[in-house]
């Protein structure tokens, strides 16, 4: 079954924690961003991690109606019929949920979850990500624990946040107006995170050392990957190396090589990547429009293509351009060849 079972989810973050590497985790949002995601992973034999965000379930629920909760629950059954296709595990993870709407998102999706369980079936979901890093850090660990104890009381991993990552990706907006010492986590945050939630259940921490959403030209983003560094520390020596954190890189996309690889070093295990994955792609598509513009429209009265406006043809181009750019990101974040399908 190459959706992860959560045990298998986490054998998955052992063995990158373990190895130095991470999984890519590709925002989707629709059958064809699906495919080409799996496609990648395939192709590179790696395992890896396809997320939903509360924006792309509305998409994907219809211009009607909206529904979040919905459009993810489809998206993430379609996943697990399309993945038993391949032999590389992928997990199913929910991206930056805010604490507002946590009760109408994130609470519905485990209990759907529960409702799978209760059947003898597979988890729907093997990671969400609850983000409370806009509130202080007392509230947003109290909210933390509320649903890390729904989600272990299902084998699910929750995923957390503290300080802010900057920019704005799909409705999870730091803003420019974010204060510079709110894009780094210290250690005593670090170490106040671990306290609050390892007694409850496994999870995964955004910690943020100045990464940002989006994209940006080469050095408006000063990340400082020795924040992660310096706070693993400082949990360690507290409480010994099995407390390490297995921590999360968001806003990766446009990130320097070297730093993505430094992250590694300091426990990332993940890397959420998307801006990057949504120009490749769009600009296939861009290309073919282009080169096809007189097949596409129907100019001067003339009847047009319909090869060229069958939506496959450009969708195709559109999927193979994503999956190139998330063959790379296996490459850069060293999960290429290190499935660890049929062996947990």
């Amino acid at each position: 079954m190459p959706v992860a079972t959560p045990k298998q989810f986490e054998a998955m973050l052992d063995a990158a924690q373990k190895g130095g590497y991470a999984y890519p985790a590709i925002n989707c949002s629709n059958l064809v961003t699906i495919n080409a995601a799996l496609k990648a992973f395939a192709d590179q034999k790696s395992d890896g991690i396809i997320q939903f965000s509360t924006g792309a379930g509305q998409f994907a629920s219809g211009l009607n109606h909206k529904n979040m909760v919905l459009g993810v629950i489809a998206l993430a059954e379609l996943t697990h019929r399309l993945a038993e296709q391949y032999d590389v595990l992928v997990a199913l993870n929910t991206d930056h949920c805010r604490p507002q709407v946590a009760s109408t998102f994130l609470a519905p999706l485990i209990e759907e979850t529960a409702k799978r369980r209760a059947k003898g079936e597979n988890n729907l979901f093997q990671n969400h990500m609850l983000d409370a890093s806009e509130l202080p850090l007392a509230e947003n660990m109290a909210i933390s624990q509320e649903y890390l104890k729904l989600c272990a009381e299902n084998g699910i991993v929750l995923e957390v946040e503290a300080g802010v990552v900057g920019g704005e990706e799909d409705g999870a907006a730091g803003g420019e107006d974010t204060p510079h010492d709110k894009l780094y986590t210290t250690p005593e945050d670090m170490l106040a995170v671990y306290e609050a939630l390892h007694p409850i259940g496994r999870f995964t921490f955004a910690a943020t050392f100045g990464n940002v959403h989006g994209h940006y030209k080469p050095g408006a983003v000063k990340l400082k990957p020795e924040i992660l560094k310096q706070g693993q520390a400082a949990v360690v020596a507290k409480y010994g190396a099995a407390a390490e954190f297995d921590l999360v890189f968001h806003g990766g996309s446009g990130s320097l090589l070297e730093e993505i690889r430094e992250t590694l070093g300091y426990g990332v295990v993940k890397m959420n990547v998307d801006t990057d994955t949504q120009y490749a792609f769009t600009r296939p598509i861009a290309d073919f429009m282009f080169k096809n513009y007189d097949g596409v429209l129907k100019v001067d009265g003339e009847i047009g293509n319909k090869k060229a406006y069958d939506p496959r043809a450009y969708l195709k181009a559109a999927e193979q351009g994503m999956a190139e750019r998330i063959a790379l990101a296996c490459d850069d974040l060293l999960s290429t060849g290190k499935s660890i399908a049929g062996q947990v």
